[in-house]
């Protein structure tokens, strides 16, 4: 057995649980002599105790007893026992809660045993469940005892993972186990009677799954990015990869080693790297890294468990690149020793280093100071482009040494020169080249107001061409307001209109105009000029009078006007000015006076006490300070208003000041009141039109008719279905036909009869209540039933005597001699006939 106390075992001793064996000092454990073992397996406890510090350590050994051959003393022949088989096979009886007897016959307990941890293999094929140990008491023989376990793997997730049998106390693994899931499991074992109490305390188990090789290395990344210097030396580290096995990294199973596979391009050698077998690191093996020559490689890195034992281990395969960086270990080179050019406008050179980036860039030197080179950015091969102003006419042809270095001075070790040289000849063809005014701008200076066609300068250009005979000819380009023109010959410019300094086209007293010059060359070339005149004022333009209107009160001492003048000319053409008052005509001096305040303001103000309310036009006289000076008579209206005491005028002056009189005001109101009036009673006559055109009365009184009468209230009709009628029955027709035909009946106020007809027919002389009754009923079917008849309700009329009639006059008649006629039949008639009865009944009363 192997032990370790941390402290290197001094005076560590070794015993046992049983005298037949014994422990030596190494850790050997033997026979002390000889012994059969009557079962199949032997458990020990093996004690390791310092006598210093009294600690003392335990550990449970298990010997499997082997059968002798009962033929000739040779074991049977088979295979070898699995670590999974083997665990079943074993009959393990554990006696976790052993009693010993003393000597007087007094039990006494002992304390517990120390159960050591059962190892269980992951991955095993079973068959499941799987006996992994017994649990027993000593106390079974006495009384039932009913064993049960509990923890992580029982009666805790995962479940039932472990179970035992309450009877036997065998426990039993139910499923395979996985280490990377879970490495170990803590359970306890209880010992209880039938009635559930505690016979034995509970025992910890310690179960540790043993780790297979099942998982392969996985590595961090698939591919990993490194870089390292060209020209680096054998050693110089690279990078590092890494890869991680999830089996147990004490064991073998979770041990990775690593191993460069391939490597591409294979140049200059096939081993340029080399990895470090447990750490992951690469780094160079071989000298002659080159980037101008490799610029990358490609390394296959692959990692193996076991140690790197590729026989049993399990493999799996990274990409490593590695870029190799420029160092500056070449320098600059031009192509050519010797460069002819011919150019017109610029020239272009050409300069390489075979190292680029930031160390790469060459720089150019020239030994004539006439040019400059800019470099623009490239990959590889370095242009150098040579910008320079040339002239055919000073220089057709030149000479130059260009040198051309680094910017960064060369790697150490380097022995080469840190620059290259060339001669360059360039040769200079003539172009066509525009003119040019040698003074642009130009600028002159005169007075404005000189007369059309006066020559202000010559305004001409030169041609540099001075080996071609070419002519210059000239125009206009700007000229914004039209004020000049220009000889195309030779440039003489004139004026084409007075040039006046008060315009808006001058902007500081300056007025600009551009010209351009060009030749007749192939192809053409032109170059533009701008003049400047600079325009001196005159004393050109009168003073203006300021303010145009104004108010004053009608007496005076109350309040003045305050006056100015504006002139567009400037010093000295304009103030102090002069303010006066003309004598003609000469109300003005009599009515007004003007009071000079300083020489650009003065006061206007009434001369008299009082002045009517009104418009005054008062003309003033305004003089500048110019040579010679020139003067303006400006006009000013004066509103000259009654004022409150404050000195502000009143409204009804102010309406008074705007020219209207008290009797014009009176006759605009009077006009206005009579407007209004009219207007009003053209209402009232509206309205009452309208009223007598609602209320106009029947044409026959209803105070006078007895008869039944059907009133007329203008309404529209019955609805859709009265819409279909003949408008034309509503007029007087022009042809008599249809009345003519018309069966004897009632007729309608509107419908004027032509015929005589009787209306109605004769009723008896003695006439009965009935008779009128029937009489109207008879005339409302025949109204009814009229197809003439309009959609709306009409009079209508039930007797018509008619004109014309050949009957005589019946004022003769008298009534009969009697004079006795009965009416009071009327009273049977209804109410309707009450008025008739009370009229002719009733005569004995009256």
């Amino acid at each position: 057995v192997k032990f370790n106390n941390c402290a290197g075992n001094k005076g560590v001793r070794y015993d046992t649980n049983s005298p037949d064996f014994k422990v030596r000092a190494d850790g050997t454990l033997y026979a002390a002599h000889h012994l059969q073992v009557p079962s199949k397996q032997l458990i020990l406890v093996v004690t390791a105790w310092d006598p210093q510090t009294l600690a003392r350590w335990e550990a449970m050994v298990r010997f499997l007893v082997a059968e002798k051959s009962q033929h000739n003393g040779h074991k049977p022949k088979g295979r070898k026992a699995l670590p999974g088989e083997l665990v079943q096979q074993q009959s393990d009886t554990l006696l976790p809660w052993r009693q010993h007897q003393s000597a007087n016959g007094l039990r006494r307990q002992k304390r517990d045993w120390v159960i050591p941890p059962i190892n269980v293999p992951e991955n095993s094929r079973g068959p499941f469940p799987q006996q992994l140990v017994r649990i027993r008491s000593d106390k079974d023989k006495e009384i039932h005892i009913r064993y049960s376990i509990t923890g992580v793997g029982a009666d805790q997730p995962p479940m039932e993972v472990f179970n035992i049998d309450p009877v036997s106390g065998r426990m039993y693994v139910t499923r395979p186990m996985d280490r990377e899931e879970r490495a170990s499991y803590h359970l306890r074992a209880h010992a209880v009677d039938m009635n559930g109490n505690k016979v034995e305390n509970p025992i910890d188990l310690y179960i540790y799954v043993i780790d297979m090789n099942d998982n392969r290395p996985e590595f961090i990344n698939q591919v990993y990015n490194g870089s390292v210097d060209e020209g680096s030396k054998p050693g110089t580290y690279v990078m590092t990869v890494t890869a991680n096995d999830a089996d147990d990294g004490t064991t073998a199973n979770g041990m990775v080693r690593y191993r460069i596979v391939t490597q591409t391009p294979q140049s200059p050698s096939q081993n340029m790297f080399t990895i470090n077998s447990e750490t992951g690191d690469i780094v160079t093996v071989a000298a002659g890294l080159d980037r101008e020559k490799v610029q990358q490689y490609i390394v296959i890195v692959q990692a193996t468990d076991m140690e790197g034992n590729l026989n049993y281990g399990l493999s799996n395969t990274a990409t490593a690149i590695i870029t190799v960086t420029d160092v500056n270990d070449n320098p600059p080179e031009f192509t050519t020793s010797t460069v002819s050019i011919h150019t017109s406008a610029g020239l272009m050179g050409q300069a390489g280093s075979r190292d680029w980036g930031g160390m790469g860039l060459p720089t150019t030197t020239c030994t004539h100071s006439h040019f400059n080179f800019s470099q623009p950015k490239g990959p590889r091969e370095k242009i150098q482009h040579f910008s320079a102003a040339v002239d055919y006419e000073m220089n057709r042809a030149f000479m130059l040494t260009v040198m051309v270095s680094n910017q960064a001075p060369l790697a150490s070790g380097i022995q080469m020169s840190f620059q290259s040289t060339a001669g360059v000849t360039i040769s200079v063809t003539d172009v066509n080249e525009a003119p040019y005014f040698p003074t642009n701008h130009k600028l002159i200076r005169l007075e404005e107001g000189v007369p059309t066609g006066t020559v202000l300068t010559t305004f001409s250009a030169v041609d540099p061409d001075r080996f071609m005979q070419q002519a210059v000819r000239y125009s206009k380009l700007s000229d914004p307001a039209n004020w000049l023109n220009i000889n195309a010959t030779n440039g003489q410019i004139t004026t084409a209109a007075v040039l006046d300094r008060e315009s808006d086209y001058i902007k500081n007293n300056v007025y600009e105009a551009t010209f351009l010059a060009a030749d007749n060359g192939i192809p053409p070339a032109s170059g533009t000029g701008t003049l400047q005149i600079y325009l001196i004022d005159i004393n050109d333009n009168a003073p203006e009078l300021l303010p145009k209107e104004a108010q004053i009160c009608e007496k005076p001492n109350l309040n003045v006007i305050n006056i100015t003048a504006a002139d567009a000319d400037i010093d000295p053409n304009v103030g102090p000015f002069v303010f006066e008052l003309p004598s003609v005509p000469s109300a003005v001096r009599k009515n007004w006076t003007i009071t000079r305040l300083n020489g650009d303001y003065a006061q206007l103000s009434l001369r008299i006490m009082y002045l009517e309310a009104g418009v005054y036009d008062v003309p003033i006289i305004v003089t500048d300070s110019g040579n010679p000076p020139l003067y303006n008579t400006s006009v000013i209206k004066v509103k000259v208003c009654p004022c409150d005491e404050n000195g502000d005028c009143t409204t009804i002056g102010a309406v008074a000041a705007a020219g209207l009189g008290t009797g014009a005001i009176i006759a605009i109101l009077i006009c206005i009141i009579i407007l209004l009036t009219m207007v009003l009673l053209f209402v009232v006559w509206m309205k009452r039109r309208e009223k007598e055109r609602h209320t106009k009365q029947l044409l026959i009184d209803p105070e006078d008719d007895v008869r039944d009468n059907i009133l007329k209230y203008d309404e529209e009709g019955g609805g859709e279905e009265d819409q279909d009628y003949d408008l034309s029955q509503l007029q007087q027709p022009e042809t008599m036909d249809h009345v003519l035909n018309k069966t004897p009946g009632v007729r309608r106020v509107d419908e004027r009869p032509i015929g005589a007809e009787p209306q109605y027919p004769i009723r008896p002389v003695i006439p009965h209540p009935g008779d009128i009754g029937d009489f109207i009923n008879e005339g409302l079917r025949a109204a009814d039933n009229d197809p003439t008849a309009p959609p709306y309700d009409s009079l209508l009329v039930f007797d018509y005597e008619g004109s014309g009639s050949t009957a005589g006059s019946v004022s003769s008649l008298n009534s009969s001699s009697s004079g006795d006629q009965d009416y009071d039949y009327l009273n049977d008639w209804g109410p309707r006939f009450k008025k008739l009865a009370d009229m002719y009944g009733g005569g004995e009363e009256d």
